[in-house]
C-alpha cells in the first residue's frame, strides 16, 4: 500500500547507490519490511504468527535439504537410512528431530494464524486475495506434510499412505486410476516412495513462491489490525522497523525456547511409536492414525458411517473432508458483516469460541479409536462445523448489531485523534 508519509530509501554508501540503481533489491527490502513500510500501530502479538510461519518454512527447507543428502528413497532401505541418519551422521539426530518437530510447530503456528484470521475478519475486503492465497498455502502444506510422514517407511508411514491414498478410490469412475497413478501401482511400494520423496522435496519451494505472492498481496491493501478500522492518517501507523522487527524478535525468541525444549527433551512426544517399526504390509496396526495435525479432518472423514441416498459413506467422508477446507475459500462472501473485528461483534464472538471448542473435539476424536462414543462425537462436531460456516456465520453477519467502532486506530489506542478527524474532513466525499 502506498502511503505519502512513508520514508523513502536513500542509499548513502557508493556501493549501495550503485546496487540500488542496477538492482534495487535493498530498496525492495526496505519498502517490504523496513522503515518504508508503515503498519498499524495497534498490532498485538497475534500478528507475530505470520513471521513465525515464515521462519518455520525456512527451517524446514534447510533441515530438509540436508536430510535429503543422506536419505535413500527406496522401500528396501528407507527405514535403515533414517536410522543411519540418527546414529551415524554427525548431528543427524538433531537434524531429524528438528525437521520432524519443526513440522508440528509449523502447523501449531499456522492453526493459530488461521484462527486469528477467523476472529479478526482477515478474509474480508480488501484482503480477500491474501486470505485465498493463505488457504492455498495450507493445502500445499498438508500435502507436503503427508508425503514427508510416509518417507521414514515405518508401520504408520506405510499404513497411513495406504489409507489416505485409498480415499481417492472412493471417487466414482476416475478414483481408482488416480489412486494407481499416485502410487505407481496397486499398493504403496518403491514407486510411491520415490514419488512422495520427489514431491516432498519440491513442494516447499512451491510454498515459498506462494508465500511471496501472499506477502505481495498483503502489501497492496496493507496489514489489518485488531480494530478492523482502516488507516486514516499518519498517526495511525508506525514503521515496521524497528518497532515490529523488535516485537517479532521477541515472539521468535519465545517460540525458539518452546521449540528447543521439544527437540532436545521431548523429541518423540508428537510422533507415533509404531513408526519406529519397519513397514510390514502383512501386519496391520491396531489403530491407524495420521499425524496429529490431520486429526480434525480425519475425524470428519470417519464421521460418515452410513450410505445416504445410494451415495457410499466412504465417498461422503472424502467429500466432507475436502469440503471442510474448501469452505474457507468462500468466507469473504459468506460473512457479509461490514465490521471485521470480532471484538465489536458480540454474537459472532460467542459462536467463534463455540467453533474453537468444536475444533478441539474434532482434534480429540481424530486421534481416538474408531469406536463409540468417539464416532458419535465426531458426527456431532462435524455437523456443527459445517453449520457454523454455511448457516450460522451468514445469518449472524446479517442480523447482529455490532458495537460502535472507534473513529480511527489512534483513537482506539490513545483516545482522541484530531489528526484523523481533520484528514477525514479534508477528504472530498465520494
Amino acid at each position: 500500500m502506498s502511503f505519502p508519509w512513508a520514508k523513502q530509501y536513500e542509499p548513502k554508501a557508493p556501493l549501495m547507490r550503485y546496487l540500488d540503481e542496477k538492482l534495487p533489491l535493498p530498496r525492495f527490502l526496505y519498502n517490504a519490511v523496513g522503515g518504508g513500510y508503515p503498519v498499524p500501530r495497534n498490532l498485538n502479538y497475534w500478528w507475530n504468527f505470520g513471521v513465525l510461519a515464515g521462519f518455520c518454512l525456512v527451517l524446514q527447507i534447510v533441515t530438509g535439504v540436508i536430510l535429503a543428502m543422506h536419505f535413500a528413497a527406496n522401500a528396501g532401505v528407507a527405514f535403515n537410512s533414517v536410522e543411519h541418519i540418527m546414529r551415524d551422521v554427525n548431528w543427524g539426530w538433531m537434524l531429524r528431530y528438528a525437521h520432524a518437530n519443526g513440522a508440528s510447530f509449523f502447523f501449531i503456528v499456522i492453526y493459530i494464524h488461521i484462527f486469528r484470521g477467523f476472529f479478526y475478519g482477515s478474509y474480508k475486503a480488501p484482503r480477500e486475495m491474501v486470505w485465498l492465497l493463505g488457504v492455498v498455502i495450507f493445502l500445499l502444506l498438508m500435502a507436503t506434510a503427508f508425503m514427508g510422514y510416509v518417507l521414514p517407511w515405518g508401520q504408520m508411514s506405510f499404513w497411513g499412505a495406504k489409507v489416505i491414498t485409498g480415499l481417492f478410490g472412493a471417487i466414482p469412475i476416475v478414483g481408482e486410476p488416480i489412486q494407481i497413478w499416485l502410487l505407481g501401482g496397486y499398493a504403496p511400494d518403491n514407486a510411491a516412495l520415490n514419488r512422495f520423496f520427489s514431491l516432498h522435496f519440491l513442494l516447499p519451494f512451491v510454498i515459498a513462491g506462494v508465500v511471496i505472492l501472499h506477502i505481495w498481496a498483503l502489501h497492496i491493501p496493507g496489514s489489518s489490525n485488531p480494530t478492523g478500522v482502516e488507516i486514516k492518517s499518519e498517526s495511525d501507523t508506525i514503521p515496521f522497523h524497528p518497532y515490529y522487527t523488535a516485537k517479532d524478535g521477541f515472539g521468535l525468541g519465545v517460540f525458539l525456547i518452546a521449540y528447543c525444549l521439544m527437540v532436545f527433551f521431548l523429541p518423540n512426544f508428537m510422533g507415533h511409536p509404531d513408526n519406529y517399526i519397519p513397514a510390514n504390509p502383512l501386519s496391520t496396526p491396531a489403530h491407524i492414525v495420521p499425524e496429529w495435525y490431520f486429526w480434525p479432518f480425519y475425524a470428519i472423514l470417519r464421521a460418515f458411517t452410513a450410505d445416504i441416498l445410494f451415495v457410499p459413506a466412504k465417498l461422503l467422508g472424502v467429500l466432507a473432508m475436502f469440503s471442510s477446507i474448501l469452505v474457507w475459500f468462500f468466507l469473504p462472501w459468506l460473512d457479509k458483516s461490514p465490521v471485521r473485528s470480532g471484538h465489536y461483534r458480540p454474537v459472532f464472538k460467542k459462536f467463534f469460541w463455540v467453533l474453537v471448542v468444536d475444533m478441539a473435539v474434532l482434534f480429540y476424536c481424530g486421534g481416538a479409536p474408531a469406536e463409540e462414543p468417539y464416532v458419535m462425537l465426531s458426527q456431532i462436531a462435524t455437523a456443527y462445523y459445517f453449520l457454523h460456516f454455511l448457516v450460522i456465520l451468514p445469518i449472524v453477519s446479517m442480523i447482529e448489531r455490532p458495537n460502535p467502532l472507534p473513529f480511527s486506530i489512534t483513537e482506539a489506542v490513545l483516545g482522541s485523534d484530531d489528526k484523523a478527524v481533520m484528514a477525514a474532513n479534508a477528504t472530498p466525499a465520494t
